[in-house]
């Protein structure tokens, strides 16, 4: 009887462990890689994988199961982990910091002309100029400034032109304006942004405005945020006439489309420099430095 018992209860544990074998025997599967021909060319790459030797080109992918990577070695007194990978990631962003330095366009920030006085904090830039009793403030922040590609475009791109004539990607923020009069009780602002379908206008064609405006509002001087309770006008149905005027009143006081090409470069060199700084930084932080 007890042998009985016996064999049964082995009976149902090969059972058991039959489907759990089988399980492990799978292959993993990985995530097919992007070509890098369906990267568009830009003045400074984003991926991280198409510019390093050991990155998609070579076929070489980190291994997310792999006992190197469950098996880390401390090698500093932080305490922390520290893998395989961490140390090809950190490998590979030293090599994407060298080229993106050497690729950089604008070594320091490009000055803006009129006498604009530029003030950083992070990622936030504030453009202030003073002119007869009033001041203009121009406040835009680069993160996400850069439009967004689609993967049918860029490929269309790269069939028609070779990869040097690639158009360079440029930011383009949303910005706000303000003018304030001396002794003025109440700021006038303006929320402008540059639409896709005014961002060129080309020679022997005229000359359209590269920027519009979204919504005017009167918020009282001083404040940092947008009251909701101030009346707020959205231009999308505006009479055209009262928009030219409001144009205008900005061409006046320096924002044209002169001053708007400016902006977009200036944004441009600094979400760069922000970029760059980003990578410094993981490097920093996957290192443990």
């Amino acid at each position: 009887m007890l042998k009985s018992l016996v064999r049964a209860v082995g009976a149902a544990v090969r059972l058991s462990s039959a489907p759990s074998a089988a399980a492990r025997a799978l292959p993993l599967s990985c995530p097919t890689n992007r070509s890098p021909g369906s990267v568009t060319s830009r003045p400074f790459t984003r991926s991280l994988w198409m510019l390093n030797s050991n990155g998609a080109s070579s076929g070489y992918r980190p291994k997310l199961f792999s006992s190197k990577v469950l098996s880390p070695s401390v090698s500093c007194g932080c305490g922390g982990l520290h893998t395989e990978g961490d140390k090809a990631f950190g490998n590979f962003l030293s090599d994407e910091i060298k080229e993106e330095k050497k690729i950089q366009k604008n070594k320091t920030l490009p000055k803006m002309s009129g006498g604009w006085e530029l003030e950083m904090n992070g990622t936030e830039a504030k453009l202030t100029r003073h002119l007869s009793g009033e001041k203009v403030t121009v406040t835009f922040n680069v993160n996400n400034s850069i439009p967004p590609s689609f993967e049918e475009e860029e490929e269309a791109q790269q069939q028609q032109k070779p990869a040097e004539e690639e158009p360079e990607i440029v930011s383009t923020p949303n910005f706000v304006v303000e003018v304030t009069k001396q002794n003025g009780k109440h700021t006038l602002v303006f929320d402008c942004h540059f639409p896709e379908d005014e961002m060129s206008h080309g020679e022997g064609e005229e000359e359209s405005d590269i920027f519009a405006i979204r919504e005017v509002s009167f918020q009282p001087e001083g404040d940092s945020e947008w009251k909701e309770t101030s009346y707020t006008l959205n231009t999308d149905s505006l009479d055209w006439a009262l928009y030219d005027h409001l144009m205008d009143f900005l061409a006046d006081r320096g924002i044209d489309n002169t001053f708007t090409d400016e902006l977009m470069e200036l944004s441009t060199a600094i979400e760069h420099q922000e970029y760059i700084k980003f990578l410094e930084d993981l490097q920093s932080f996957v290192k443990c430095n």
